[in-house]
């Protein structure tokens, strides 16, 4: 079975940063694109960053120059630092990656961790 498990989330004061972890486990056979996604009570899940597997990147226009996200292909893992951060970026940030086991790829989610941004 495949899971995806976040971890680094937290309780950071405004200007602060938080790095979080994403890490796959199971039998794969190969990973495409990887990414974070954040959600706030009432609202849609929204996209923060996406990196491909050849290292390309995207990031959502209110977290660039903030975010970076990263991965290490050879640990099946995403990260995502989060620098000077704010009470906007207050939300559960769930990671999901493009999976093939067997012969389809499909996303997977992990079950999320809260990043809290408040003085």
């Amino acid at each position: 079975q495949v899971q995806l498990v976040e971890s680094g989330g937290g309780l950071v004061q405004p200007g602060g940063s938080l790095r979080l972890s994403c890490a796959v486990s199971g039998s794969i056979s190969s990973i495409r694109d990887m990414g974070w996604y954040r959600q706030t009570p009432g609202k849609e899940r929204e996209l923060v960053a996406r990196i491909s597997s050849d290292g390309s990147t995207n990031h959502a226009d209110s977290v660039k120059g903030r975010f970076t996200i990263s991965r290490d292909i050879t640990k099946n893992a995403v990260y995502l630092q989060m620098n000077s951060l704010n009470v906007d970026d207050t939300a559960v940030y769930y990671c999901n990656a493009d999976i093939r086991r067997n012969y389809f790829y499909r996303i997977y989610w992990g079950q999320g961790t809260q990043v809290t941004v408040s003085s």
